[in-house]
């Protein structure tokens, strides 16, 4: 007699980033609706100092990762039909376990982010036209960034999931822990602008990713049954 063998956590985590993603591809929440404010908001600092070409060069990445940090945080937080009581009710049944249902969930809003980031970048070089010396550290910034912030982000929505006042209450808990990302996002950049090798800030992003996914897989089911 042939047992079936239970899918490994990794692969339980992947499916369920995969629902995530197709459930996010249908409803378009971030690429519709997020991403337009975000460029609005990029647009309001040059409407603000005009068409001074050296002071917006020297603010664009730096307001480009604020405005990635801010908003990323609606996209950490948004509401989906996975949050519903039935559909988690159906992955418990599924056997799926609390760790492996938040990881699957960051990292498909870490792919969501990812792709917020890149949406973004190319508004940010045509208003800002700033200084790229140092774009070569691009993609593995915006990587760590998005995975740290997707891990904060779903570890904070689960802690305030059902609380009154919870949507008001999941950004105040993520910006100051996602802070250590923004710094080291803009001190990469400006490091390498300079020709030095960023390895001090690039070490504070991936200890805040590790710390924020640590954080996130080890309190998972502490998390669940306190919701």
């Amino acid at each position: 007699m042939v047992t079936a063998t239970a899918p490994s956590p990794l692969r339980q985590a992947c499916e369920v980033a995969r629902a995530e993603l197709r459930i996010e591809a249908r409803g378009g929440e971030v690429l519709w609706i997020i991403t337009p404010f975000g460029a609005v908001a990029l647009l309001l600092v040059p409407l603000a100092v005009g068409a001074d070409r050296p002071l917006l060069a020297g603010l664009g990445m730096g307001m480009y990762w604020v405005v990635v940090l801010l908003f990323g945080v609606l996209v950490t937080l948004r509401q989906t039909a996975a949050d519903s009581a039935g559909h988690l009710a159906m992955l418990r049944l599924a056997g799926i376990p609390a760790a492996a249902r938040a990881a699957g969930r960051a990292a498909a809003t870490a792919v969501v982010l990812l792709l917020f980031e890149a949406l973004l970048l190319p508004v940010t070089i045509a208003l800002y036209q700033p200084d790229l010396s140092g774009g070569a550290w691009l993609p593995v910034i915006m990587l760590l960034t998005s995975v740290g912030l997707a891990a904060l982000g779903t570890l904070a929505g689960a802690l305030v999931h059902g609380f009154a006042g919870g949507s008001s209450l999941g950004p105040v808990l993520v910006c100051p822990l996602a802070l250590p990302l923004l710094l080291g996002a803009t001190e990469i950049l400006k490091a390498a602008a300079y020709g030095r090798t960023p390895w001090l800030w690039l070490l504070v992003q991936i200890t805040t990713v590790a710390i924020g996914w640590l954080a996130l897989l080890l309190t998972a089911n502490a998390v669940e049954e306190s919701a």
